[in-house]
């Protein structure tokens, strides 16, 4: 397989650039590469702007300083519109059903490579970059989504909703390097944002709590907090502002009295509206054999093989590889079950699935399996 075959002659390409030290740098290696580069600018959210929670604006000055000193055009476009279509309302519909949404996955699915995608075509490119940490490669069988060189920092996790036609039009220049190695060729290159803190969670919430964020759109419900035997530790905000395995925020320290060990969200029960905490972090509560989802995206266009099959999974950023066998997989979800136990296996989140360092795909989590 031949890495980022699409752009191996010069192309006419246009960067997403963010503001941030990545996309900086993706936009200097494809100069150097002897491409014709422009960048783009997206905003993306507006509600709440003027209070200072999204940081859009420093962005912009950024992204603006970063153009000029490389020498190459910066366009703007608002797709607040889209985002709000796409990513925002299935944030608040999957929270409203007590799931926890990644709204990073879909905003790379629905806004960097499918609006950002099309507009850019339309504006004569040949195809798009991101500063994303990731590795395209190619065969006479399609185009294969890949793990990078950094580990720490791998986004293929976030990206695995791309398809073949997506993923044909894009390329990652960092996908050789490390963290490390991109702020030092910033700080070569002479770039402002060459020591520019790494961006953390989700633009429109911001510095603020997230609880309070999402109490504009969702009505509070509370109701009590209990253990698995029902005794009742206090008063939850509502079910929605809680994740399973969250540890920080129940508001239930020391209802015991004196030290005691910290306290894990371990199930929502829905009925009773009431919020199960347990005190070990691997409960059986908190554990699960296997889990179902809906339904898988393959970024080969189909599933691997004929089920079963073994491969790796995360059920999170950053978590080592997991073994799994895949039990079944159709349009209507997967059946997937764990070499080991996995804890906090959460609705809503994604399952994503890998073999090697390939990024087959992954699905929304349904549910997990209890012990």
């Amino acid at each position: 397989m031949n890495p980022e075959p699409s752009f191996a002659s010069p192309k006419r390409i246009i960067v997403g650039l963010s503001g941030g030290v990545d996309s900086a740098v993706a936009a200097h290696r494809l100069l150097e590469q002897g491409h014709a580069v422009e960048a783009l600018f997206m905003k993306n959210w507006e509600e709440d702007d003027r209070a200072g929670y999204c940081a859009a604006a420093e962005d912009l000055a950024d992204a603006k300083a970063v153009a000029e000193r490389l020498g190459i055009r910066l366009h703007t476009v608002n797709f607040a519109t889209e985002y709000w279509d796409h990513v925002f309302e299935t944030f608040l519909s999957e929270y409203r059903a007590l799931r926890t949404p990644n709204p990073d996955v879909l905003c790379n699915k629905e806004i960097k490579f499918a609006a950002f995608l099309d507009h850019a075509l339309g504006l004569g490119a040949d195809g798009i970059a991101t500063g994303h940490y990731a590795r395209i490669e190619h065969d006479d069988r399609g185009y294969h989504l890949c793990r990078c060189a950094d580990e720490d920092k791998d986004q293929t996790y976030f990206l695995h909703l791309l398809n073949q036609s997506q993923l044909a039009r894009a390329v990652f220049p960092l996908h050789d390097l490390t963290k490390p190695q991109v702020r030092a060729i910033a700080r070569e290159l002479g770039l402002s944002n060459a020591a520019k803190k790494d961006s953390t969670g989700i633009c429109f919430i911001g510095e603020r709590r997230f609880r309070d964020f999402l109490a504009q759109y969702l009505p509070r419900e509370s109701g009590p907090i209990e253990t698995p035997d029902g005794v009742r530790l206090g008063e939850h905000q509502g079910l929605a502002y809680y994740t399973l395995g969250q540890r920080q925020g129940l508001g239930v320290g020391g209802v015991a009295g004196g030290r005691e060990s910290p306290w894990y969200v371990a199930a929502k029960d829905t009925a009773r509206n009431a919020l199960i905490l347990v005190q070990d972090s691997q409960h059986p509560l908190l554990m699960s054999p296997g889990l179902d989802t809906l339904t898988p995206h393959w970024i080969a266009g189909q599933a691997p093989g004929a089920p079963p099959f073994r491969c790796q999974c995360r059920l999170r950023h950053r978590q080592p590889l997991q073994d799994c066998e895949i039990l079944s997989a159709d349009p209507s979800g997967c059946r997937v079950r764990f070499s080991e136990p996995q804890r906090a296996v959460t609705p809503g989140q994604s399952i994503v699935f890998y073999h090697g360092d390939e990024c087959l795909g992954g699905a929304v989590i349904e549910r997990g399996w209890p012990t």
